[in-house]
């Protein structure tokens, strides 16, 4: 199935809604770092996104080291970022 691919203005929408998301080097992907006051809040926020995204079928690639995640969202069918991606870093926000 393809995922239709955000254009070059939809993309640059998506990030004016979202401080502290950018475009990564290759415009296919957006990431975030996240910091916490310990690896409890750290882990328990990974958890929230991993519940919505199992739920929402769109997993995102991330890494965790103490109080840190750092969250890359794309999506392979559409070979960059798509709709889906804009509403799982909207619901992320949500769960700061």
């Amino acid at each position: 199935m393809t995922v239709p691919r955000l254009s070059d203005a939809e993309t640059a929408a998506l990030l004016a809604r979202l401080p502290g998301w950018q475009l990564r080097a290759d415009g296919k992907a957006i990431e975030r770092a996240f910091q916490f006051a310990d690896f409890n809040q750290a882990f328990g926020f990974m958890t929230r996104v991993a519940l919505h995204a199992d739920q929402a079928d769109h997993h995102p690639e991330w890494s965790n080291v103490y109080n840190r995640v750092h969250i890359t969202l794309t999506t392979h069918d559409a070979d960059g970022l798509s709709a889906r991606d804009a509403a799982m870093a909207a619901a992320i926000e949500g769960m700061l």
